[in-house]
């Protein structure tokens, strides 16, 4: 936590909004202050974030906040309408992987957003203790990750400013989704001063531009990036670079020996370029991202015999088919559009096996994976990626035995424990059938 003195714009300690008297401040960024504040009706602790866009308001010595000049009021009036819609968005979500907000309301001439106070640290600080973290960790991260963006995207809403700093990680190490972007790509989108409000290496192309089609694609890169991130130790590079010379692929085939393959290609799927060659949905990505990373690894060619040139595609590739035939993989375009990598021997060969599309799974493991989420999503009424016992009751058998199906104790089933409970049933009918 930082001491106050650091943030002159900051409300001081013991100021009291409502029930709430403020502690210090838990960090600050270019819309918003962030404190730690004392509910005095509960006893408890909680965190407030304040709208407080710095370069366009000031505070007065009585605390309240106003345009710091009157060609920026509707800069600033924008910026607050936004922040109430998404305090709005955000108090409709009950999920455990969500930031949750508990109330809103304006004061002091601005507005303020009354939240759950989690203990824990952001994953950036994680990050910096260990720049690399295991796959099996990544894997155990994403999945609920994915639940809470999948809850976001299903109500029409976008995060737009995933990145390790965004991502708190619990003392029992669970992830949250915290400080949502809208407010802050909305204001980008009306006034030239805050357009450059969005965190390079997570930001794609479409964030660049007003014109930009954006949709759950520009999460899934953000995510990837993060991913990219906790894989190599380095930042992903931004995007704009990207078009002029592309050194994604480079990172990935570094982090080979550490890493299965198909998990390499899926987050780098998620960081193509193109929108429209991403993953377009979140089912889409954790299909292929969480099978990857539970499957085994792939065994790495061996090196070439002779030297050759390759012109090799910085895209990651299309997502899993589920093929018939898995004998057969096609090559991706070998050109960029604006650049190429050009890489010899070797090196080239190993680069090139991250650009092709992820290997088919054999057709009756397919078929039965896609039978599986097909089931799930359809009895998934209430889009919160998961299974409730009363939405369980579509399988009866299953429902029977749901407190053992429910590994985790959390009180619902999750996508891997529903098909884990449908390969067992799988497997006890062949077994039938073998006697």
């Amino acid at each position: 936590m930082v001491s106050l003195p650091q943030y002159r714009n900051a409300l001081q300690p013991q100021t009291t909004l409502h029930e709430y008297r403020i502690e210090q401040v838990l960090g600050a960024g270019g819309f918003g202050t962030t404190y730690l504040a004392r509910d005095t009706h509960l006893d408890k602790p909680v965190a407030i974030k304040e709208y407080f866009p710095s370069d366009i308001a000031m505070r007065a010595a009585e605390g309240t906040v106003q345009p710091a000049t009157t060609e920026r009021e509707a800069d600033y009036k924008w910026g607050l309408d936004r922040f109430l819609q998404e305090a709005r968005t955000l108090a409709r979500f009950s999920h455990p992987n969500i930031v949750r907000v508990i109330r809103y309301f304006e004061a002091n001439g601005t507005a303020y957003m009354v939240m759950d106070y989690e203990r824990g640290e952001p994953l950036k600080n994680l990050l910096i203790a260990n720049p690399r973290l295991p796959e099996a960790q990544l894997r155990r991260l994403a999945g609920p990750l994915l639940d809470g963006l999948r809850a976001v995207h299903a109500a029409g809403f976008l995060h737009r400013d995933i990145k390790p700093d965004n991502i708190f990680v619990r003392t029992d190490s669970t992830p949250v989704l915290i400080d949502f972007g809208s407010a802050r790509n909305a204001l980008g989108g009306e006034t030239r001063a805050l357009t450059a409000i969005l965190t390079p290496g997570y930001a794609p192309l479409e964030q660049y531009s007003p014109d930009g089609k954006q949709g759950p694609w520009t999460d899934l890169y953000a995510l990837g990036g993060v991913f990219y991130r906790c894989l190599t130790g380095t930042q992903p590079p931004d995007a704009v670079t990207r078009m002029r010379g592309d050194t994604l692929a480079d990172g990935l085939a570094k982090a080979a020996s550490a890493y299965s393959a198909p998990f390499l290609r899926a987050i780098g799927w998620a960081l193509a370029l193109d929108e429209k060659k991403r993953p377009q949905s979140v089912d889409a990505w954790r299909a292929v991202l969480l099978a990857a990373a539970s499957g085994p690894a792939v065994p790495k060619a061996p090196p070439p015999a002779a030297t050759t040139e390759r012109t090799l595609r910085v895209e990651r590739p299309a997502p899993l088919r589920l093929a018939p035939s898995p004998t057969k993989r096609s090559w991706l375009p070998l050109a960029t559009a604006l650049g190429v990598a050009l890489v010899l021997g070797a090196f080239a060969l190993a680069i090139n096996h991250y650009t092709r599309p992820a290997d088919a799974a054999p057709h009756d493991e397919g078929r039965f994976r896609a039978q599986v989420l097909q089931q799930f999503r359809a009895a998934d009424t209430n889009g919160d990626g998961y299974l409730s016992a009363e939405e369980m009751r579509r399988f009866p058998f299953l429902a029977k035995e749901f407190a053992r199906l429910d590994t985790d104790g959390d009180g619902r089933i999750s996508l891997p424990e529903f098909e884990q409970a449908r390969r067992a049933q799988l497997e006890r009918r062949l077994a039938k059938r073998t006697d």
